[in-house]
Parts: structure tokens; sequence; C-alpha cells
């Protein structure tokens, strides 16, 4: 992460407020928001962790039966 060019406030001898650049707000805010989608992804493949798969073959004998399918349906009139 860059240096932040924050500027403090202080209320009573203490540190109570940041000021950043518009800029490095929105800099942070992206971060935060890549850190939350990366956060979720994680979980997500944890609890899919042991979720059946399937092959790229089979999706694609999968994909190609309904295509099929689906066109005849179409030539019928259904």
């Amino acid at each position: 992460m860059d240096t932040l060019n924050a500027q403090i406030i202080k209320k009573n001898g203490k540190r109570e407020y940041a000021i950043l650049p518009y800029e490095e707000f929105l800099k942070i805010q992206k971060q935060l928001q890549d850190y939350e989608d990366l956060r979720l992804l994680r979980e997500a493949k944890e609890t899919e962790k042991n979720a059946s798969t399937v092959g790229i073959d089979e999706l694609k004998k999968k994909m190609g039966a309904r295509a099929s399918r689906s066109s005849k349906n179409r030539k019928s009139g259904e």
C-alpha cells in the first residue's frame, strides 16, 4: 500500500479523525471491496470443496444433447 497523505484532527489532545484526499479514499475503498470479494470467494471455495464436479468433456456432451433436443423441439413446433 502506498503512503497515505492523511491529516489528523485531534480532540482534547487525542487523535479523533483522519482526513484523506478523495483519490486516496477511493483507492482504499476499492482495495476493501477487492478484499471482500476475495474473502467471499475463499469462503465459497471452502464450502464447495467436497461438491461433485463435471469434467469439460462430460459438460460438452450434456450441452450438445440439450442443444439437439432444443432444436428438435423447435422444428416440431413444440
